[in-house]
């Protein structure tokens, strides 16, 4: 247990090493308040013991150093000098407590045994959250969300048995992902896996670049070429963006999923070849089939396996799991000991919709982890997104936050003070001061009368 005391007065430092210095409790103490929001960051204390009024930079200052450091760790204002707005404030920049001088030795080591068992319980979600990645991993696609389990649960049952299977979702949803791991979970998981993007690719080369073709067969064909299905015989073909091909093309992939054969250009003979296909598309294909911009029995042929890939939005309950994945993968890609989100970078990007789906969410976290240089991503380390910071999105009031705003203002309205407002709502005043910073209450009484 590391407690790091930042205190003017040495009679204080002095005090706090001797209350709390003990074989489980060691106690750091500096009397330059810029000096402590430096020692923060390099030694990421459990506890920190802030003096309000110090010279040069006031507590408030430090704390919000603090907090652009390491969202977790436990700032306890100290001060000779009470007042409601200044402890209102403390706590609306993230101080666990706000306490008066002198304080008691019970006290202190009242706050160090609470700080030890939170310690140990975020030591325990960090082992579940660890345990929960495991958990809900599947062949590289992390999801726990029901629509997710279901994805996983249909890749299971189809990828003994599967020929031909289409994956449909928004760009950025995962499909190659999912082509991998039906790949990988079938019985040609040693052979080989073909990726071609339709999309990518002008009309007059895909022909040559998925069938083949013979030396001489057009103008610049000096060589023979071996087409992607006849590279990946008896292993697996993923055709991404398959909507993107012509109608000439579609033609000659439905007669390789039919008769499993390739007419490579230049050559009279179709070559036999045995391969998994799994087509991929972001646009509603069926659509494309009525417009006529799809072939109908290719639609047919490749519908026979369908896995739907939801969008971001709609399986938010993963965007933290998600987040933790990417944090992990980008500390050993950049060297970094990142130990996650800060609680309102999370809260911003539970509140983004995430146009881009998991692609956006994770080249997000690739540029944070870049930038950040605390122990949390903060706000700060967010790009912005489609013309606007992500830091920017907030949710909106749900019916609870009404509700606990109203009976806060009728509570605060009728009590004397705020020890009693804070006796009559059942809350300590810390959490008074919370909540209405949270409400924007920050008014004085008058008579019994909130103003402000």
């Amino acid at each position: 247990m590391l407690v790091l005391a930042i205190d003017d007065e040495p009679s204080m430092l002095e005090y706090y090493r001797a209350t709390l210095s003990s074989p489980e409790v060691r106690v750091e103490t500096t009397s330059e308040a810029a000096r402590g929001a430096r020692l923060v960051r390099e030694l990421c204390p459990d506890i920190v013991l802030l003096d309000l009024w110090m010279p040069g930079l006031n507590g408030l200052e430090v704390l919000r150093h603090i907090r652009q450091q390491d969202m977790r760790v436990e700032v306890v204002m100290v001060t000779g000098e009470y007042s409601i707005e200044t402890a209102v404030e403390a706590v609306r920049r993230g101080a666990a407590d706000y306490l008066c001088k002198p304080v008691s030795a019970e006290k202190l080591r009242a706050l160090v045994e609470k700080s030890k068992a939170l310690a140990s319980q975020r030591e325990r979600a960090e082992c579940l959250n660890k345990e929960l990645l495991e958990v809900f991993s599947f062949e590289g696609i992390i999801g726990r969300t029901p629509r997710m389990l279901e994805v996983f649960d249909m890749i299971r049952r189809v990828a003994p048995h599967f020929r031909t299977a289409l994956v449909l979702g928004e760009t950025g949803t995962g499909k190659e992902l999912v082509a991998r791991a039906l790949h990988r979970s079938s019985p040609r998981a040693s052979q080989r896996f073909a990726v071609f993007n339709c999309a990518a690719v002008v009309e007059s080369l895909a022909e040559s670049q998925l069938f083949g073709h013979r030396k001489g067969s057009f103008t610049g064909a000096s060589d023979d070429k071996l087409g992607l299905f006849e590279w990946a015989n008896h292993g697996t073909v993923f055709l991404d963006e398959v909507g993107e091909l012509s109608l000439p093309l579609q033609s000659k992939l439905l007669r390789v999923l039919e008769n499993q054969e390739v007419q490579k250009l230049g050559l009279p003979q179709p070559q036999k070849v045995d391969v998994l296909v799994i087509a991929a598309s972001s646009r509603d294909l069926h659509q494309e089939v009525r417009s006529g911009r799809f072939r109908a029995d290719l639609w047919y042929r490749l519908n026979m396996i369908q896995i739907q890939l939801p969008p971001l939005r709609e399986r938010r309950e993963d965007v933290v799991l998600l987040s933790r994945h990417f944090i992990e993968q980008f500390n050993r890609a950049y060297g970094k000991s990142l130990r996650g989100l800060s609680r309102r970078a999370q809260d911003a990007l539970l509140a983004y919709s995430f146009p881009g789906n998991v692609r956006e969410l994770e080249n997000l976290i690739g540029r944070a982890c870049m930038l950040a240089s605390g122990n949390f991503i903060d706000l700060n380390d967010l790009p912005e997104a489609q013309g606007r910071s992500v830091s920017a999105v907030a949710a909106p009031p749900t019916a609870l936050d009404e509700a606990e705003k109203a009976v806060l203002l009728r509570v605060l309205a009728h009590a004397p003070n705020k020890a009693q407002a804070a006796r009559l709502l059942g809350v300590s005043r810390a959490t008074l001061y919370r909540m209405m910073a949270r409400h924007k209450l920050n008014g004085a009484f008058a008579g019994g009368r909130l103003e402000g």
